[in-house]
């Protein structure tokens, strides 16, 4: 099938039990899932250049509205053509709506039925982020898929208070769509919006969450709220019992997880896109992830060590081959590169997952596939984060 110019939309290819491998059509592009977006804060993943983000197999990046529109602004990068050109990312982009930063940023926010309030951390400055204002900004940014603002209730939340996020929420998503971008982007597609489902690890809240949402005209759909306090098991017996639930003609988010088995566990349960700081944050730390374990490269032991960080591995850090000993020098010297060599093996990892995940499910081995990956993350240790 041709992909709509005008609509987003999804397209199942092949399941895999509850597993999905599919394909998003969006802003002129295919997207074939499960896909992980990587996180570019400021319009831009730390460390690498555009073509560095694409080498690695990712086809699409988030980006953060609540950061683009405290500085540049909306304004400036409305006028450079939005963020595909202000930025020279060429993939699908991807914004949030400022909903989790004001989560983060709980001690300077404060929150009532017209938004959130909050002191800019730059200069102070006081702000309303609405619904319809975040709306506007992300429309002025111009990214390809942007959400609706939301409340992110933290993991150990009273049921009162999750009741209270998931109600708001879902006003608030009224409002969203209400105020969503009218014109089409310069692609000549019309911007997506995706709906953020809310409720905790309360299953009866999630699921009636996601049914009030699914009733709207969304593009796609999300969960948020998980990785924010609660164990991880926890969020993953309620993953099994929400994700199968979503709409099967809509994409399937899950927002800010996660470590490898946490994404290999929940595309087991139909979801379809991620997106978490954690390749490139843990990169920057010195942790890199290979296959069949982890290596922490800031240790002695690899002073000498003159491999590659993957024998196998087509990222190209090692590629060029980029040996274990001159990222220790370079971690140890403090140096620059460092981040952009292990920031890049780190995300051309996480996207070989998706595509190894992706041939699992047009295969119909998912389980085995996932069973195997889990067995080798537990033995390795690789859910621990830096």
């Amino acid at each position: 099938m041709e992909p709509n110019k005008q609509r987003a939309h999804f397209r199942l290819d092949e399941r895999s039990g509850h597993a999905r491998a599919g394909t998003f059509f969006t802003g002129g592009h295919a997207v074939t899932t499960p896909a992980f977006m990587p996180v570019g804060t400021q319009a831009t993943v730390k460390a690498l250049a555009p073509e560095d983000i694409t080498n690695t197999g990712a086809q699409m990046a988030i980006m953060n509205t609540y950061h683009l529109w405290l500085r540049p602004g909306p304004d400036i990068v409305a006028a450079a053509g939005g963020l595909r050109r202000f930025s020279g990312y060429g993939g699908v982009i991807s914004t949030d709506s400022g909903g989790f930063q004001a989560f983060s940023l709980g001690e300077r926010t404060q929150v009532s039925e017209a938004g959130f309030t909050f002191s800019s951390h730059l200069d102070g400055q006081k702000l309303l982020l609405s619904p319809e204002r975040a709306m506007e900004v992300q429309g002025q940014l111009g990214a390809d898929v942007v959400m609706q603002l939301d409340i992110c209730a933290p993991g150990a939340s009273p049921r009162a208070d999750l009741i209270a996020a998931c109600e708001r929420t879902t006003r608030w998503a009224e409002r969203c769509l209400k105020a969503r971008r009218v014109e089409p982007l310069p692609s000549g597609a019309m911007q997506a919006v995706f709906a953020i489902v809310q409720g905790g690890t309360e299953v009866d809240l999630r699921q009636a969450h996601l049914e009030q949402l699914s009733a709207m005209d969304f593009d796609g759909l999300a969960l948020g709220g998980f990785s924010v306090g609660e164990p991880p098991e926890k969020m993953h017996e309620t993953l099994a019992q929400v994700a199968p639930m979503m709409d099967p003609l809509r994409i399937h988010y899950l927002m800010g997880v996660g470590t490898p088995s946490d994404l290999i566990r929940a595309i087991g349960q139909g979801i379809d896109l991620f997106d978490c700081v954690m390749p490139t944050r843990n990169a920057r730390n010195g942790q890199a992830f290979v296959n069949g374990g982890k290596l922490v490269i800031k240790n002695a032991k690899f002073k000498n060590d003159f491999r590659v960080l993957d024998e196998g591995c087509d990222c190209a850090t090692c590629v060029s081959g980029v040996s274990r000993a001159f990222l220790r020098h370079l971690y140890v010297a403090e140096e620059m590169l460092f981040h952009r060599y292990m920031s890049i093996h780190n995300l051309r990892y996480y996207a070989r997952l998706m595509e190894d995940a992706r041939k699992a499910i047009l295969e119909q081995r998912y389980a085995a596939f996932s069973e195997q990956k889990l067995r080798e993350f537990g033995t390795a240790g690789q859910m621990d984060s830096t």
